[in-house]
């Protein structure tokens, strides 16, 4: 029999109601969502794409939809890029600030809107892959109910100088929101967004089930970041899916230090020849904090080139799984594929569980896939301490020099500045506590 979510009438006992103001399309891709969402079962403990997860985690039952409230502190709080080429602010997925520096030829509009102006463009792109890391329900569930977004199409030859910079804030208790960022990208295109995910309050619980779609066109370059860090009482479900055309390029970052539990499904489909994919992560679990994080590299065409590097630092009683596949099909030949998973323990109590794998169905490629788990040396603490480093001091410059070689892969200086600083913050606070 299948399970449903309990959630409370304000959210989703019934189906959520289309606005009739959007477009047919889009209200029939929402109740077809909300019936997926019904029926199909929710993830057991023996299911293999929620392996080592804590499942008690995806009771939602408290959580409903609420209105924006404290909109105008948050948008002085909003502080990331010093000069974005956009900048957008949500509150509880409602845009309550936008400025924009961006050409008349490229939209980048709210979801909500470009549904209404742009309905073509958004019908060809939007969630057009298959969630098969396991959220399939809760992706369904983002799909019935999401009222907003970000939507960016970048024309042929058209290059964005600058980055587009977008905030989302979930504000009040036991508040859930449905963030949705799609980007597209013509033929010779360039753009590069960076979303922040962010609580208004440091104690009240929240929860986001995101969602991004990443098309990058023929020879394009496309370059996307997501920082979440939420509160340490909130949850996050963030799916990831990035298509790449004939020798395009797209870099997908996620940085995580906030949330008490946090599920990252990241789905790269490279489906053009010479195209390439770089699946890259940072996380800085700490205390009794969760990261589960799960990715699928799919070559469909010869000649792809994909590169994954995840890293996470884990303090305390923290936890983190890592599950990945490179799966290459039978036609995909000359196919240059690397996955690799590094963990740094830094307690003896923390946990972290990795699964990498590899499916060949092709010839002539270069595959590699592989984990690590470690703590620090002593030589190395000895070393810092020797020239006047405390320990304490010498084991965080450690911890961020382990992650700053990952940031470091962005190339770009004030997206990485920004990165590092939300990094610094949170190994702050693990110092202080």
């Amino acid at each position: 029999m299948s399970q449903t979510l309990d959630l409370p009438s304000s959210m989703l006992t019934t189906a959520p109601i289309t606005p009739a103001y959007l477009p047919a399309w889009f209200a029939a891709r929402q109740d077809a969502a909300w019936k997926r969402f019904q029926s199909i079962p929710m993830p057991k403990r023996g299911d293999e794409t929620w392996r080592f997860s804590s499942i008690k985690q995806l009771d939602f039952s408290a959580f409903s939809k609420t209105p924006a409230t404290g909109a105008s502190a948050l948008i002085e709080k909003s502080n990331g890029l010093e000069k974005p080429t956009a900048k957008f602010v949500f509150v509880n997925d409602e845009l309550v600030h936008v400025e924009s520096h961006l050409p008349e030829n490229v939209v980048c509009l709210p979801l909500a809107e470009a549904l209404v102006s742009h309905s073509d463009l958004v019908q060809d792109h939007f969630m057009k892959q298959e969630t098969r890391l396991g959220s399939a329900k809760f992706a369904a569930l983002h799909e019935a109910s999401l009222t907003n977004g970000l939507f960016i199409h970048v024309p042929d030859h058209v290059e964005i100088e600058g980055t587009i910079e977008a905030h989302h804030w979930v504000a009040g208790e036991d508040v859930v929101i449905f963030p949705h960022t799609l980007i597209v990208t013509g033929k010779c295109a360039k753009v590069r967004v960076v979303d922040i995910f962010r609580s208004a309050d440091d104690t009240q619980p929240g929860l986001a089930i995101a969602f991004n779609d990443l098309c990058a066109g023929q020879n394009s370059q496309l370059d996307y970041v997501a920082i979440q860090a939420f509160n340490e009482v909130t949850r996050v479900i963030q799916i990831n899916e990035t298509a790449t055309s004939r020798d395009a390029s797209a870099t997908g970052f996620i940085l995580n230090t906030g949330a008490s539990w946090a599920r990252n499904e990241s789905l790269s489909r490279l489906e053009g020849p010479g195209s390439r994919s770089d699946m890259l992560s940072v996380s800085i679990p700490a205390h009794e904090q969760e990261y589960d994080q799960r990715t699928f590299q799919h070559h469909v065409s010869p000649g792809a080139y994909s590169d994954l590097l995840y890293k996470n630092s884990l303090y305390d009683n923290s936890r983190s799984i890592f599950s990945g596949l490179i799966f290459v099909d039978e036609s995909a030949h000359h196919t240059d594929a690397y996955q690799t998973c590094r963990n740094l323990l830094m307690s003896d109590t923390c946990e972290a569980n990795s699964m990498p794998g590899l499916e060949i169905n092709a010839d002539q490629v270069k595959c590699s896939h592989g984990s690590t788990s470690s703590q620090i040396s002593d030589e190395e603490i000895f070393y810092l301490r020797a020239r006047g480093i405390d320990p304490v001091n010498a084991r965080q410059l450690i911890a961020r020099g382990f992650s700053v070689d990952v940031v470091e892969r962005l190339k770009n200086d004030e997206v990485e500045s920004l990165i590092l600083r939300f990094i610094d913050e949170k190994f702050s606070h693990i110092a202080s506590v």
